[in-house]
């Protein structure tokens, strides 16, 4: 049985998390669910006989960070982004790296997923269909009306368990998210992809082909050294940035999407956090020294200083070093709009 290849995007600053995310130190290298960084978490899951060694996509700035935690693997690569240009010129570099044959299961760094059988048996049906041409997507069976997530209707089904995707549907507003539950054939867009790397860049190249044509030139002119490779600075310089799904998935006719439940979470804001913790009977959750009294759905996070709140509800507090983050859970969304967020 042909090897997955894990490609693992490391990207983004997680604004959204800040105070604890912050540029020097991003959300992918952070313990917020569980005894592992989500970073270590990813390439926990992306392991065992039926997975290649991985393939990491990251910026000049995350190198010290990835390389401190792939100290003890014994067979990894880095690709080093000489600029940041968004999903689907991350995608090109790792594809342009790869055997044409080979399928790349494509995973952000940051996510949390809960359920391991259930995303392995989902990687599993995904990847016959990559062998087969297709280009997958995890499709996650949603639990609410979210209006955070992209969605994505399913078409005919393509045998047990997968569907060609209709469309792609951008974040809906809340009466739109509630229809789309109620159909009962639209997932939650996860962000994690499976295809053949030749697939993915001929489809880039019908598609976008500078893009293409300037991915393909940077990894030709590049160099490896040790663990990490270097592609060349100018051509890929000169890519327009764009994510993955505008740049191919909503343009390409074999998409298929494998609906899966596996306790996903893209740990995307504050509440998104809160909501992945085991809470108390009242809903609340803590990390660090807290002490919660007559409050529900209140998450209270400290790297030192004790946390005391009394009778709130849906508050998020977050002391983390000098700084500290109060917010209701449904403004959540908007921290990254914060000055220390930016770095001013």
């Amino acid at each position: 049985m042909n090897k997955i290849h894990p490609v693992i995007l490391c990207g983004g600053g997680g604004t959204r998390l800040w105070p604890k995310s912050r540029a020097s130190h991003p959300k992918p290298f952070h313990r917020l669910v569980g005894d592992a960084t989500l970073f270590e978490q990813t390439l926990d899951r992306l392991q065992g006989e039926r997975f290649a060694a991985p393939l990491i996509v990251a910026g000049e700035a995350h190198v010290d960070l990835i390389c401190a935690s792939m100290r003890e693997s014994p067979s990894w690569e880095l690709v080093v982004e000489p600029a940041a240009r968004n999903t689907a010129p991350a995608i090109a570099l790792a594809a342009a790296r790869l055997d044409p044959k080979a399928v790349m299961v494509v995973c952000p760094s940051d996510h949390h997923i809960a359920d391991l059988p259930e995303f392995h048996a989902a990687i599993a049906r995904a990847a016959e269909l990559a062998g087969s041409g297709w280009l997958v997507t995890l499709g996650i069976n949603p639990t609410g009306p979210e209006t955070g997530f992209g969605y994505i209707e399913r078409g005919a089904a393509l045998g047990e368990g997968a569907f060609k995707v209709q469309r792609f549907v951008e974040k809906p507003d809340l009466a739109t998210a509630e229809r789309f539950l109620e159909s009962g054939t639209f997932s939650w867009n996860s962000g994690i992809f499976l295809f053949e790397a030749g697939v993915f860049l001929e489809q880039l190249a019908l598609h976008r082909p500078a893009m293409a044509q300037a991915a393909r030139r940077s990894v030709a002119e590049g160099g490896l050294e040790a663990n990490l490779f270097h592609p060349a600075a100018f051509p890929f310089a000169e890519i327009e940035g764009e994510s993955v799904d505008y740049a191919v998935m909503e343009h390409a006719e074999r998409v298929a999407v494998v609906p899966v439940s596996m306790g996903w979470s893209d740990i995307g804001n504050w509440q998104a956090l809160r909501d992945a913790q085991v809470a108390d009977a009242n809903g609340n959750a803590s990390q660090g020294q807290a002490e919660l009294i007559d409050c529900e759905g209140v998450f209270a996070v400290s790297d030192g200083p004790r946390i005391s709140a009394i009778g709130l509800e849906d508050v998020i507090i977050v002391v983390d070093g000098d700084e500290v983050l109060v917010t209701s859970a449904k403004h959540a969304q908007k921290v990254g709009q914060l000055k220390g967020a930016k770095g001013q």
